[in-house]
């Protein structure tokens, strides 16, 4: 059975080598240069993977106030995972070669769809190099069938903005971007600086270690105790996507139960009346 949050180079070259079923998500990117994860993928690719585009794949399209990735519906999500062959039981490995910043929101997106046989590779694809795995230039073979995946009750919690408004103080909001971005220093992306106020800095980069894999499950257990209940933890970034690297570290460590703001800083910072902190 396939690990629900990380899995190592070595046991996906013994999965692949099973000839089981599974189907592999290419998910990098950059967000100053968005179209570099495809030109990375027509390079080489773990074989088979298909592309997981962040902009067109895994996000809706943007209205001005929704912010820059904002959550497709669960329908929609549904009929693009079915092009990639993605159906009940068929275990789905997501990677990149950022450190799983992306990887991570494919991996949260088919969770909150209902699929539970997902994982991230960890150490991503310099990790499969590592140990050994090849990469590829052909282009992954179409899916037998591309019925959409069937929905269920079963998904992530999300929560938006009119509720963060709603609660102030009940809600733990844990910001997954930089310290200066945090602290409203800096925003390269967004037009306005600044944070939600009373939400608390984790960094996502801090999920990992020196190597690039994700720090042991009782090390980030530990990292994220003080941030309380998970059930009454949001987590939230620049624009959805590496809020959900928190959210797969959480999980990792045994925390289960926290929330998404998906449209996070971007969203939040788009309407004037909503309060922003600095400092």
């Amino acid at each position: 059975m396939l690990e629900r949050t990380l899995i190592s180079a070595e046991s996906l070259l013994a999965l692949l080598a099973s000839a089981k079923p599974c189907v592999l998500l290419d998910c990098g990117f950059d967000l100053t240069d968005p179209a570099a994860g495809a030109r990375a993928f027509a390079l080489g690719h773990l074989p088979g993977a298909h592309y997981a585009n962040l902009d067109h794949d895994l996000s809706a399209a943007r209205n001005g106030s929704n912010g820059r990735h904002p959550l497709p519906t669960r329908q929609a999500f549904a009929a693009t995972v079915a092009r990639w062959g993605v159906r009940p039981g068929v275990p789905v490995v997501c990677y990149d070669n950022q450190g799983g910043s992306y990887a991570a929101r494919a991996w949260w997106m088919l969770r909150w769809l209902g699929h539970d046989e997902v994982a991230v590779l960890d150490g991503g694809r310099g990790a499969w190099l590592a140990a050994g795995g090849q990469l590829d230039t052909a282009a992954p073979r179409e899916p037998v069938s591309t019925a959409a995946y069937p929905l269920s009750d079963h998904t992530m919690p999300t929560v938006p903005a009119a509720a963060l408004l709603a609660l102030p103080g009940k809600l733990t909001v844990v910001d997954a971007r930089s310290g200066e971005r945090f602290r409203g220093e800096v925003e390269p992306l967004d037009p306005v600086a600044g944070r939600i106020p009373g939400a608390r800095n984790r960094f996502h980069k801090d999920n990992l270690r020196p190597d690039g894999r994700f720090r042991s499950p009782a090390e980030l257990r530990a990292s994220f105790e003080v941030f309380g209940e998970p059930t009454a933890c949001v987590h939230q970034c620049g624009s959805g996507v590496t809020a959900c690297h928190n959210l797969l570290a959480m999980e990792h460590a045994g925390l289960t139960g926290s929330a998404l703001y998906p449209g996070s800083w971007s969203e939040w910072c788009a309407d004037p009346s909503r309060p922003i902190a600095r400092g």
